[in-house]
């Protein structure tokens, strides 16, 4: 492992010795807030973000936003039957998200706990 750490920090010297790391979207701004990625390793959340650039998230991700917005959609609610109608949805993709990340973590034998 500490020879993937070497070879990977010569890379990034290399990159930047050679200006490859310049004029990149973002350069001289703070990072994005993402406080999902809390949740999950860095190299899921690279990963993640790679795919999200190229316009493929994973099932997982997609589930995660909408939960995200079925629970704002629920806190929002001011009648008794579209809150429970609203708090179904959250469990069924509740129940949908924890399927799609044990099947990347069985996938990935594991990894990203």
């Amino acid at each position: 492992m500490r020879g993937w750490h070497r070879l990977t920090e010569q890379q990034i010297r290399k990159a930047e010795a050679e200006g490859q790391l310049r004029g990149l979207a973002g350069e001289g701004k703070p990072l994005p807030d993402r406080p999902g990625d809390a949740y999950i390793s860095a190299g899921d959340a690279i990963g993640h973000r790679i795919m999200a650039e190229a316009g493929a998230l994973p099932e997982e991700i997609t589930l995660k936003r909408a939960l995200d917005a079925a629970r704002a959609a629920w806190r929002d609610a001011t009648d008794p039957a579209e809150k429970k109608r609203r708090m179904a949805e959250i469990a069924d993709l509740e129940l949908r998200h924890s399927i799609a990340r044990e099947a990347r973590m069985k996938f990935l034998g594991g990894a990203g706990d």
